[in-house]
C-alpha cells in the first residue's frame, strides 16, 4: 500500500506562476505569461472548529478513504473471481490481474496531464470519478450469474476493469495535491499534518476493505455460489459515496486553474536535445559537455540543469520494476497459494483473499518500528545505513520472502494427495454391510489388480489402478459370508471413484459413485449424502440450503457450504424429525455422509473424506508476508525520500510519474512470466527470488558508483547565469525549432 501513499506527495515547480506547492506533475512555462489569479472564494475559507484547518479537507479525506476502500476491496477478490467465476486458469487469472494493476499505474500520467493542462484538479476528479463509478457498475453486473453467459461476463468484466483503471489512475495524482491547495502558505505546518491524516485514510480504507469484501464474497451465497456481485457492489457503493462527499464541498474549495504540465515540458526538452544533437552531427560544430546542453537554444538553463539532475536519479530507477513484480503478487500468486491451505485458525476461518490484509496492517506496525527502533540501533552500532543500502536490503528481504513462499509451496505439494494421471484412477471401497466383505478387482484379462478385506464401516483408503485405455471395464468379485457376487463397472482415467457395498437382507450389491474434486475456494467445503433408510430424507444445511436424498441408498449431489462445526443439522422424513452431527468440516475438503439407523435411537451420520485436502495452515504464509512488507517499508519509503533529496524541486512531480511507471512495468514482468515461463509454482517463486537478487546486485553496483548531490548544489547561483544570446551558436541547424 506504500506506493499509493507515496504517489500523493506534493511537489513544487519554481518555473510556475501562481501554482500551489502541492500540485503534482506541475508545468514549466518558458514564455512570459501574464499572471492569472486563483479562483479563491471571496469570503474567508471556513475552518474546522476555529483551527487553521480548512473545512474543505474533511470532504477530501473522507473521499480518499471511500475511494481506497472501493479500489482495494474490489481488487482483493479479483483473482478468485477470475479463477472460480469466469473459470480462467491460474496463469490467465494472474496475467489479467497484473495487466489491470499495470494499467492503474499508467493512467495517472493521463490524469495529471488532463488536470494540469486542461480541466484542473477539481473537474478532473469529478469527471473521472463518474467513469470510476460506471466501471464498478459494469463490473458488478458482470458478476451476476443471471446476466448472459461466459462471454457476456468476460466482456463486462474487462470493460468494467478498464473504466476502473482509468478512474482510479486518473484521480490518483489529483486528490492529495488538491487537498494541499486548500491551505494558505502561512499554514505549512497544518498542511504537513493533513498529509499524515490523508495517508492514514489510505491505509485505513485498504485495511478495512481487504478484510470485509472477502467475507461478503464467501459468507454470503448468491444464486447458490459465492456472492461476487455483492463483493464488487459494496466497493462500488463506497465510490458513489466518495463522489457525493467530494461534490458536497464544491462551494468552499480553492480551485487553482490549470497551467500546463511539467512532465510534458521535460519530455519535450529531452526530445529537443536529442533531435538537435542528431541534426548537428557535423565535426565543425563544437561539442558540448552534456548531451542535454543541446536543448539550450530553446529551454532555460535552469530547466536543463534540473533535467540533468533528474536523469541521474532516473538511471537508478531502471532496476526498480523487479521489486514491484514481487511485491504485487500478494494479490495473485500468494492468494492462489492460500486457496490450497487450511484457513481454519480455530477461533476464525480465514478466507484466502483475506491474507492480503496483513500488508497494510504490518505497514502501520513496521514504519514506526523501523524509524524509532531498528534504524536507531543500526546507527548506534556505527553502521552507515545509507538510503541506497536500505533499498538494497529491502530487495533482499523481498527475495527471501519468495524463497519462503517457495518452501511453503513445496510443503503444500507434498501434503496434497496425488492426482490420477493418464490411464490411472483412484478407487476406494466403502462397506455398509454388517460384516466383513472381501473385494477382488479383476482386469479385462481376469488378472487380479486389487484384493482387500474390508470390515463393516471401516474407514476406506484410496488405491491406484492402471488402465490400458482411457476407459476400461473392471470386474468386481465380492465375498460376504458364504455368498459371492460378481459385478462389472466401467471407469474413466484421471478420476476418483467410490465403490459402495450395500446389504439387503442376506444379499449384497454394489454401486459405483464418481467422486468430484472440490473446486470451491478455501473457507468452503463440499458434502454429499448416502441414505440407507427406507424413507426419503430432507436435510437443511442452512437458511437457504436444503436437499432431498432418496430412500434405499439414494446418493445426493455435492453441496457447497461454509466450513466449520455442524453439530446439529436438522433432518426430517415423512414421519420423523431428527438431527445429524456432521462435526468439523475442513476448508477445501469433500465429505461423504452415510445416514444409517443401526440402533433404536435416531439415525446417525457416518462421515468419511471423499477428497482429502492439505492440512497445512494458512498461518504459514505469515513469515513471507512479514518479510515482503519489511522489504516494502525499507524500499518504498526510503526510495522516494532519496529520490526527492537528489532531484530539484521542480522535478519532483516527474519523479512521481517515473516511480508509478516502475510499478506498472513490474506488473508487466509478472504478466510475461505467468504466460510464458511454464514453470511449476514453487520453481516460479524461486525464479523471481533469484531475479531480484541479481537485480539487487546490479543496483548495489550502480549505487556504489553514485555520487550523492547536496541539496544546495541543485540550484545554480544567479550570477553564473549566462544569457542565451551570448552562447556559441555558430553553424547550428535548428530545424522546426524556435530560437
Amino acid at each position: 500500500m506504500l506506493e499509493e501513499s507515496e504517489s500523493k506527495k506534493p511537489a513544487m515547480n519554481p518555473f510556475q506562476k501562481n501554482e500551489s506547492k502541492e500540485t503534482l506533475f506541475s508545468p514549466v512555462s518558458t514564455e512570459e505569461v501574464p499572471p492569472r489569479l486563483l479562483s479563491l472564494p471571496k469570503k474567508p475559507t471556513p475552518k474546522i472548529c476555529g483551527s487553521n484547518y480548512p473545512l474543505s479537507i474533511a470532504f477530501i479525506v473522507v473521499n480518499e478513504f471511500c475511494e481506497r476502500f472501493s479500489y482495494y476491496g474490489m481488487k482483493a477478490v479479483l483473482t478468485l473471481y477470475f479463477l472460480y467465476f469466469l473459470h480462467w486458469s491460474e496463469d490467465t487469472s494472474t496475467s489479467i490481474y497484473h495487466a489491470f494493476s499495470s494499467l492503474c499505474y499508467f493512467t495517472p500520467i493521463l490524469g495529471a496531464a488532463i488536470a494540469d493542462s486542461w480541466l484542473g484538479k477539481f473537474k478532473t476528479i469529478i469527471y473521472l470519478s463518474l467513469v470510476y463509478v460506471l466501471g464498478h457498475v459494469v463490473k458488478s453486473l458482470g458478476a451476476l450469474p443471471i446476466i448472459g453467459g461466459q462471454m457476456v461476463h468476460t466482456v463486462l468484466s474487462l470493460v468494467g476493469l478498464s473504466l476502473i483503471a482509468l478512474g482510479t489512475g486518473g484521480i490518483k495524482p489529483c486528490v492529495a495535491a488538491f487537498g494541499g491547495d486548500q491551505f494558505e502558505e502561512k499554514h505549512a505546518e497544518e498542511r504537513t499534518r493533513y498529509f499524515s491524516v490523508f495517508y492514514l485514510s489510505i491505509n485505513a480504507g485498504s485495511l478495512i476493505s481487504t478484510f470485509i469484501t472477502p467475507m461478503l464474497r464467501g459468507d454470503v451465497q448468491c444464486f447458490g455460489e459465492d456472492c461476487y456481485a455483492l463483493a464488487f457492489g459494496v466497493p462500488g457503493l463506497l465510490m458513489v459515496i466518495a463522489l457525493v462527499v467530494f461534490s458536497m464541498g464544491s462551494k468552499i474549495y480553492r480551485k487553482p486553474p490549470p497551467e500546463g504540465n511539467i512532465v510534458t515540458q521535460v519530455a519535450k526538452c529531452i526530445w529537443f536535445a536529442i533531435s538537435n544533437r542528431f541534426n548537428n552531427r557535423s565535426g565543425d560544430i563544437p561539442k558540448r559537455q552534456h548531451w542535454l546542453d543541446w536543448a539550450a537554444e530553446k529551454y532555460p538553463k535552469q530547466l536543463i540543469m534540473d533535467v540533468k539532475a533528474l536523469t541521474r536519479v532516473l538511471f537508478l530507477y531502471i532496476p526498480l520494476p523487479m521489486f514491484w513484480a514481487l511485491l504485487d503478487q500478494q494479490g495473485s500468486r500468494w492468494t492462489l497459494q492460500a486457496t490450497r491451505m487450511n484457513g481454519n485458525l480455530g477461533f476464525f476461518v480465514l478466507q484466502p483473499d483475506q491474507m492480503q490484509v496483513l500488508n497494510p496492517l504490518l505497514v502501520l506496525i513496521f514504519i514506526p518500528l523501523f524509524d524509532l527502533v531498528i534504524y536507531r540501533l543500526v546507527s548506534k552500532c556505527g553502521i552507515n545505513f545509507s538510503s541506497l543500502r536500505k533499498m538494497a536490503v529491502g530487495m533482499i528481504l523481498a527475495s527471501l520472502a519468495f524463497a519462503v513462499a517457495a518452501a511453503v509451496e513445496i510443503k503444500i505439494d507434498r501434503m496434497t494427495p496425488p492426482q490420477p494421471g493418464s490411464q490411472k484412477i483412484f478407487l476406494q471401497a466403502l462397506n455398509l454391510a454388517d460384516d466383513e466383505v472381501k473385494v477382488t478387482v479383476l482386469g479385462d484379462e481376469n488378472n487380479t489388480v486389487l484384493e482387500e478385506s474390508i470390515k463393516s464401516f471401516q474407514m476406506p483408503h484410496y488405491a491406484q489402478l492402471h488402465l490400458k485405455t482411457k476407459s476400461q471395464d473392471f470386474h468386481f468379485y465380492l465375498k460376504y459370508h458364504n455368498l459371492s457376487v460378481y459385478t462389472k463397472h466401467s471407469m474413466e482415467e484421471k478420476n476418483w471413484y467410490s465403490l459402495i457395498i450395500l446389504e439387503d437382507g442376506k444379499n449384497i450389491s454394489s454401486m459405483m459413485v464418481k467422486v468430484e474434486e472440490n473446486k470451491t475456494t478455501n473457507g468452503m467445503t463440499a458434502v454429499r449424502f448416502v441414505n440407507t433408510l427406507r424413507k426419503e430424507v430432507n436435510i437443511s444445511l442452512g437458511t437457504d440450503i436444503s436437499l432431498t436424498v432418496g430412500e434405499d441408498y439414494g446418493v445426493s449431489a455435492y453441496t457447497t457450504l461454509q466450513s466449520g462445526e455442524y453439530p446439529a443439522v436438522h433432518c426430517r422424513t415423512e414421519d420423523k424429525n431428527f438431527s445429524l452431527n456432521m462435526g468439523l468440516l475442513d476448508p477445501g475438503a469433500a465429505y461423504l455422509f452415510v445416514i444409517i439407523n443401526r440402533t433404536s435411537q435416531d439415525p446417525q451420520a457416518w462421515k468419511m473424506e471423499d477428497m482429502p485436502t492439505t492440512k497445512l495452515s494458512i498461518a504459514w504464509q505469515l513469515p513471507q508476508y512479514a518479510l515482503v512488507t519489511a522489504g516494502e517499508v525499507m524500499f518504498s519509503v526510503t526510495g522516494l525520500e532519496f529520490s526527492y533529496s537528489q532531484a530539484p524541486t521542480s522535478m519532483k512531480s516527474v519523479l512521481q510519474a517515473a516511480w508509478l511507471l516502475t510499478v506498472a512495468v513490474g506488473n508487466i514482468i509478472v504478466l510475461v512470466v505467468a504466460q510464458f515461463s511454464g514453470l511449476v509454482q514453487w520453481a516460479e517463486f524461486i525464479l523471481f527470488s533469484c531475479l531480484l537478487l541479481v537485480v539487487c546486485l546490479i543496483f548495489s553496483i550502480m549505487g556504489y558508483n553514485y555520487v550523492p548531490i547536496k541539496p544546495e548544489d541543485l540550484q545554480e547561483p544567479a550570477d553564473k547565469h549566462i544569457p542565451y544570446t551570448q552562447r556559441n551558436m555558430i553553424n547550428l541547424e535548428t530545424k522546426k525549432t524556435k530560437l
